[in-house]
C-alpha cells in the first residue's frame, strides 16, 4: 500500500458531514456523555483480556507485563492520532472519513470496507462464544438456539434508537469495570498478604520458574503479537463520537483518559496475574483471570468469571453491531456502496445493521457447516485488519495535521503528542509487528490473508475512485 501515491481527494461531497450521514435523514445524537465515557472504559476490556492473555503468558512468562506495556503505548499513539482528528471533525466513519479526507477515496473505501468485514465476522464469533457458556449452564438448550437467541436481541437493540444501543453499553461497561477492578483489589491485596487465607508470594513467581524471559526473545514476540490484537475495540469511542450530544468534547474527554486506563486495566491485570501465579501453571489454560482466582482459593471463582467473559461477548456483540452498521452507512452516504444500506429512519441506519447482523449470522451458520475451510478462512482474513486500520489512523495524521495547521488551528482540540516524531515512531512500530507477524508460522498465514482482502478493497477502491473521476470529468 502506498501513502501517498492516491490524488488528494475533492473535500465537498465526497467526504461525510458528520450531522447528515445519509440521503434520507440525519443519525440521531442520543448518546450522553455518560454513555460515551463509559463506551470508552468498556471498549478497553473485551473478552480476548480474560481469555486470551492465558495463552501470551504461557508464552512470554513475567515478561508478558513488558508485552503489554509495548503494545499499550503503541496503542495509545494511535488512539491519541484517532482522537485528534475526530475531535476535529467528528464523523460516524471515524478513520475511513479521515483516510478518505488524507489520503483520497480509494483509502477510505479500502480501510471502511476491511473495518466492516472485521467487525461482522467478531459478531459471529462472541455468538459462539457466548452461546457456548450459556450451554454449559443450560445443557438441555441448543446452542445454535442461543446464537439465534443474542443475534436477535442484539440486533433488535441496535434497530432501535440509538440511546438504547447507549444503555445496554453503559450497563455492559459497568459491570465489566467492577469486575477488573475487583479483580485488582483482591490480587494487590493478595500480593501483600493482606488477603485472609493467603501468603504473599513476594517476588518468587517473577524471579523463579525459569525466570523473567523463561522463554527467551521469542516467547516475548508472540506475547506481544498476542497483546496487540487484545487491544481491539477502542475504535469505537470515535463512531459514538458523531451520535453524542457534544461530540467534540466528549471524545477529546475518552482519549486523554485511555493512558490510565490501558495501564490500570491491561498492564495492571497482567502484573497481578503473573506475581500470584506461576506462569507455567497448567490451569492458565482455563483462563488468567480464573486461574488467579482458583488459586486464591476463592469459591465459585470460575463461574464467576465465566459471568464476566459472557458479559464481555455480549458487550462486544452489541458494539460491533453498532459501529458495523454507523461504518457501512458512513461509505453509503460518501457514495462508496449500496444505497440502501445508508437508509436513515428514526434516526437509525436500520438496513445496515440488519444487513451487519445477518453477515454475522451466517458466519456462525459456517463454523458448524464448513469448520475446516470457510469459516477458518473468514478467521485467519480479519487476522491483521486491525493493523491496517492503524497504519491508516497514522498516514492520515500526519497528512491532517499539516492542513489543520494551515487552514484551521482551532479545531485541534486534542493534538498528537510530539508530532510528527511520535508519529513517524508509530509507524515504525506498526511495521514492525507486520514483520513480528511474517516471521511467526502462527501469524503469517494471517498476515498473507489479511493482505489479500486489503489488495482486493484497495483496487476495487481505486476502480471506483477512477469511474467517479471520470463521471465529474464528463459532467
Amino acid at each position: 500500500m502506498s501513502r501517498t501515491s492516491a490524488p488528494a481527494p475533492a473535500e465537498p461531497a465526497a467526504v461525510e458531514n458528520p450531522s447528515t450521514t445519509a440521503a434520507d435523514a440525519p443519525l440521531s445524537h442520543g448518546l450522553k456523555q455518560r454513555h460515551l465515557s463509559m463506551i470508552a472504559l468498556g471498549g478497553v476490556i473485551g473478552a480476548g483480556l480474560f481469555v486470551g492473555s492465558g495463552a501470551a503468558i504461557a508464552a512470554a512468562g513475567p515478561s508478558i507485563v513488558v508485552a503489554y506495556a509495548i503494545s499499550g503505548l503503541l496503542v495509545m499513539l494511535v488512539m491519541r492520532m484517532l482522537g485528534e482528528m475526530s475531535a476535529a471533525n467528528p464523523a460516524s466513519g471515524s478513520f475511513s472519513v479521515h483516510a478518505e479526507r488524507a489520503i483520497g477515496p480509494w483509502a477510505g473505501f479500502t480501510a471502511g470496507w476491511a473495518f466492516w468485514f472485521l467487525l461482522c465476522v467478531a459478531v459471529g464469533l462472541e455468538a459462539i462464544g457466548a452461546a457456548g457458556i450459556v450451554h454449559g449452564w443450560l445443557p438441555g438448550v441448543p446452542e445454535w438456539s442461543l446464537v439465534a437467541l443474542f443475534m436477535l436481541m442484539f440486533c433488535v437493540t441496535n434497530l432501535a434508537a440509538v440511546k438504547n444501543f447507549g444503555e445496554f453499553e453503559f450497563w455492559f461497561a459497568a459491570l465489566k469495570i467492577a469486575a477488573i477492578v475487583l479483580f485488582l483489589v483482591i490480587g494487590v491485596l493478595a500480593i501483600l498478604g493482606l488477603l485472609p487465607g493467603t501468603d504473599s508470594p513476594g517476588t518468587s513467581n517473577l524471579t523463579g520458574h525459569g525466570g523473567w524471559l523463561p522463554n527467551g526473545t521469542e516467547g516475548l514476540i508472540v506475547g506481544l503479537l498476542a497483546s496487540v490484537f487484545a487491544y481491539g475495540g477502542l475504535e469505537t469511542v470515535t463512531i459514538a463520537a458523531a451520535e453524542s450530544e457534544h461530540p467534540v468534547q466528549g471524545v477529546a474527554k475518552a482519549v486523554r483518559t485511555a493512558m490510565w486506563r490501558i495501564a490500570i486495566f491491561y498492564i495492571g491485570s497482567m502484573a497481578v496475574i503473573v506475581t500470584l501465579i506461576p506462569w507455567n501453571s497448567e490451569s492458565l489454560a482455563k483462563g488468567s483471570y480464573v486461574a488467579t482466582l482458583e488459586h486464591l482459593g476463592l469459591p465459585a471463582a470460575g463461574e464467576v468469571m465465566n459471568a464476566v467473559v459472557l458479559i464481555a461477548l455480549l458487550s462486544a456483540m452489541n458494539a460491533n453491531i453498532y459501529g458495523a452498521s454507523r461504518m457501512a452507512c458512513s461509505l453509503v452516504a460518501r457514495g462508496q456502496g449500496p444505497k440502501a444500506l445508508g437508509r436513515i429512519s428514526g434516526g437509525v441506519p436500520r438496513i445496515a445493521v440488519l444487513t451487519s447482523s445477518v453477515f454475522g449470522f451466517t458466519c456462525v451458520l459456517l463454523s458448524y457447516w464448513r469448520p475446516d475451510d470457510v469459516f477458518m478462512w473468514l478467521l485467519r482474513t480479519i487476522g491483521a485488519i486491525i493493523l491496517v486500520v492503524w497504519f491508516f489512523i497514522a498516514v492520515s495524521q500526519l497528512i491532517l495535521r499539516r492542513r489543520l495547521e494551515r487552514e484551521a488551528p482551532e479545531k485541534l482540540a486534542v493534538r498528537m503528542w510530539a508530532y510528527p516524531y511520535l508519529t513517524y515512531a508509530a509507524l515504525v512500530g506498526i511495521a514492525v509487528v507486520f514483520v513480528l507477524m511474517a516471521r511467526d508460522p502462527n501469524t503469517r498465514l494471517e498476515l498473507y490473508y489479511t493482505g489479500g482482502l486489503v489488495l482486493l478493497l484497495s483496487a476495487a477502491g481505486y476502480a471506483h475512485q477512477r469511474s467517479r473521476a471520470k463521471a465529474a470529468a464528463a459532467d
